[in-house]
């Protein structure tokens, strides 16, 4: 490890082929300094870890409980909540690439670049987070308010998060550095969604909430189910103001914890790149491309999960009183096996945490799907799913920033794009999620299910089976075979990490001109 260590810090131009020096040039001999790097504390990691709680908690909450709130709660019909599903997340879709842009363009301010977005979003985004869990007295412009209140609370969600996302990328240089505070931050947004589950479910859950057993019920019965409902509203509230609290606590700690860096040669960077032309070289960059396809598919089969989970412990499973247990049983496990697969990936490399990771939740899902319902085996899948659920929360945002560094080298003259990166990850992921929520809820619709009931038509309830287990698996299998097609190995990834940091030396050192850095970079190739 010394002897490694001691390599890396020798001279820059060392590291890079003698071919692209001029004809008869000595290569440049630089005295050997000892390498100074500044480690981040473990202070710094956990007050940017603790900022990625607010979006996990809120998040965890609105993809496990929005669905059957809207349905059995605030009693929209299923079209209408199809609608407002699917329009929200379209739309939080798309702020992602758009508050991108907007960070990519803004300025370097006392506090930063990213920041600034990340204070001034926060309070408006706490009310319309709390309004969204708010049923108002009038029945005709429902729709109208849940959906204008998601899509307001989404895009300040969003002008949090993207900055975030992008601040792993100036937080260090040094990419162990990185990846450890992603791991720090994998583990408390996993905790985030256990925190979220755990008020969310636990406060609403104390609330009693009858079904209905037919459309007939008498009037006694109906009675008493509005006084419930009521109750059941006013759970929903309170576990709205502590996750509001809890999203200021963090953001708190985040802003106050954590310093913004800004690298030497980026400091001399005048001309802010714009940002179609960042899009266009984003998005022809062939290794992100291809870890997003992949993503793509992989977050698609873990949100049709999630979206329709407590649904499908309801009426599928009918364990109406577990299912918010059960939740918590599937973070718990995730959260205590984050740093086992931060150390696995570690060990044995991004890509074979991908393939065990994340397939390791199929035999689980066809599990599900086979056997009757049974209380402590669907404990026991639960436990073991929040073993996939954790590397699939881990892995993309460990791999981007490699994804970003292999940019970097083939593009070295180009500063400011790391929002475009993370916004369109997000975007890509968002939007199909939105699509998949949709299309789940409407097709629930079409299946005649019931707002409240006691039990569901039995098309309902293999719909929601189908929705839970097969639709995942064959998801899972078409992502795991697209990061087949993914080129940054562990050797490629540690080819990458000389290469920047003799960059960086000769950038600071201004001995390299443009021509060399792209002949070094071919050269690599």
């Amino acid at each position: 490890m010394a002897k490694g260590e001691g390599a890396e810090s020798g001279s820059a131009a060392g590291l890079l082929p003698t071919g692209i020096l001029q004809a008869g040039e000595r290569p440049v001999q630089v005295k050997k300094e000892p390498k100074k790097k500044k480690q981040l504390s473990i202070c710094n990691k956990l007050c940017y870890a603790v900022g990625g709680a607010p979006y996990q908690v809120t998040g965890c909450a609105l993809g496990f409980f929005l669905q059957i709130y809207l349905l059995d709660v605030a009693q929209v019909d299923p079209f209408s909540a199809s609608i407002i599903l699917f329009v929200g997340r379209a739309w939080d879709a798309i702020t992602d690439p758009l508050v991108g842009f907007c960070i990519s363009i803004s300025r370097w301010t006392r506090l930063g670049r990213l920041m600034p977005w990340i204070t001034f979003s926060t309070p408006l985004a706490i009310i319309a987070y709390f309004l969204i869990w708010f049923v108002p007295d009038f029945h005709r412009g429902q729709t109208l308010w849940y959906l204008l209140f998601y899509c307001i609370f989404e895009t300040l969600v969003t002008c949090f998060h993207v900055p975030y996302s992008a601040l792993t990328m100036f937080i260090s240089t040094e990419q162990r550095e990185r990846d450890s505070a992603t791991a720090y931050r994998m583990t408390v947004e996993v905790l985030g969604t256990v925190l979220g589950t755990a008020i969310q479910g636990q406060i609403v859950g104390q609330a009693d909430s009858p079904c209905i057993p037919d459309a007939n019920a008498s009037t006694v019965n109906r009675t008493q189910s509005s006084t419930s409902i009521k109750e059941t509203q006013n759970a929903y509230l309170l576990a709205a103001g502590v996750i509001a609290s809890i999203y200021v606590i963090c953001a708190v700690i985040l802003t106050l914890g954590v310093r913004e860096q800004r690298e030497s040669y980026e400091t001399q960077q005048t001309k802010q790149m714009p940002f179609f032309r960042g899009l266009r070289l984003v998005m022809s960059h062939g290794p992100y491309i291809k870890l997003i396809a992949g993503f793509l598919f992989t977050s698609l089969a873990f949100m049709l999960v999630e979206g329709n989970f407590a649904l499908f412990c309801t009426y599928t499973l009918g364990f109406r009183n577990e299912f918010q247990n059960l939740l918590l049983a599937i973070m718990f496990s995730a959260t205590v096996t984050i740093p086992i697969w931060q150390w696995f990936l570690t060990r044995f490399g991004k890509k074979t945490a991908v393939y065990i990771g994340i397939s390791s939740a199929v035999p689980f899902l066809i599990l599900v799907a086979l056997m009757e319902s049974n209380l402590i085996v669907t404990y026991v899948v639960a436990v073991a799913a929040g073993i996939s659920v954790a590397a699939a929360f881990l892995l993309p945002w460990s791999m981007l920033p490699d994804v970003i560094d292999d940019f970097h080298l083939k593009q070295p003259h180009i500063h400011g794009t790391e929002p475009i990166f993370f916004s369109f990850y997000v975007f890509f992921t968002k939007f199909a999620s939105g699509v998949s929520l949709g299309i789940s809820t409407l097709s629930l619709d079409f299946t005649g299910y019931q707002t409240r009931g006691c039990s569901q038509p039995a098309l309902v309830k293999f719909t929601l089976k189908m929705l839970v287990t097969m639709a995942p698996i064959v998801l899972i299998l078409i992502g795991l075979l697209l990061f087949k097609l993914y080129p940054i190995d562990e050797e490629k990834r540690r080819q990458n990490k000389k290469a920047l940091q003799a960059l960086r030396m000769q950038r600071v050192r201004g001995s390299i001109q443009p021509e060399c850095v792209w002949r070094c970079n071919n050269s690599m190739d």
